[in-house]
């Protein structure tokens, strides 16, 4: 097995491939997280999403890649109700709450093309993974005490879906209700969806955060979703069908 770790996109992106693939393929894993966050990134002057908000560029003068980007981040803003908004108070465009989880899905893409099918990939606790790990086993993924990062609350085993947390633990308040701007989210600090692959458990994670505690019942309600929230007391509510991939 092959498995290596690389600060990208602000954060620890690993990824792991059990099959005897090309060498060259988790390689090119990397580059294409390297590429997204120089198109994505909020934080470089040289962006494609920085000169789209500076007014540098048009929207007729993105890529593809920002096009397909936008389209998913209203696609979601008219399934939550409002509640995952890439738009800022300033007028500007902030698609960080979708870019990870696309990004993660598309290596995933890339990874199997390359002729793998049992790997893990995990940028900042949005994961996917596909087959088996080196043990043979399904692929085990913990979630992670928000009061204790080195305590993994909940392990799971998800058969090849995706899982993205979104929470306050490690960037502090970055998430906010388009519905009651300026005001805190604070009655809970993370909530972990899982969804049929990582792009849907980022998309709805992000948007369910944003509604506090209402979010599991949004996420409950949704088809194909499951979820698991831990509000500011340090309790722990999961959806109905949640427990079917908890492995301890």
């Amino acid at each position: 097995m092959r498995r290596e770790t690389h600060l990208l996109m602000g954060m620890p992106i690993t990824v792991a491939i059990v099959d005897a693939a090309p060498d060259a393929l988790i390689g090119e894993v990397f580059a294409y997280f390297a590429e997204v966050d120089k198109r994505f990134s909020l934080y470089r002057a040289d962006s494609e999403i920085t000169a789209l908000n500076e007014g540098r560029i048009t929207l007729a003068q993105c890529s593809a890649d920002m096009h397909e980007v936008l389209a998913l981040a209203d696609k979601t803003k008219r399934e939550t109700r409002g509640y995952f908004d890439i738009r800022r108070a300033d007028g500007t465009l902030d698609p960080s709450g979708i870019v990870k989880g696309w990004a993660v899905r598309n290596a995933a893409t890339l990874i199997v093309a390359g002729g793998a099918c049992h790997y893990f990939v995990d940028a900042g606790g949005d994961v996917q993974t596909g087959g088996k790990n080196v043990y043979g086993a399904d692929w085990t993924i913990g979630i992670r005490n928000p009061f204790n990062e080195r305590e993994i609350i909940k392990a799971l085993a998800l058969g090849g879906r995706g899982i993205a947390t979104s929470g306050t633990s490690a960037r502090g308040q970055h998430i906010y209700n388009p519905h009651q701007a300026g005001r805190l989210i604070d009655d809970i600090v993370s909530i972990s969806v899982i969804a049929a692959d990582v792009l849907e458990a980022d998309r709805f994670a992000t948007a369910a955060f944003a509604m506090g505690l209402e979010g599991i019942n949004f996420v409950e309600a949704m088809p194909e979703l499951e979820g698991y929230v831990v509000d500011s007391q340090g309790i722990a509510t999961q959806t109905s069908g949640f427990g079917a991939y908890v492995v301890s």
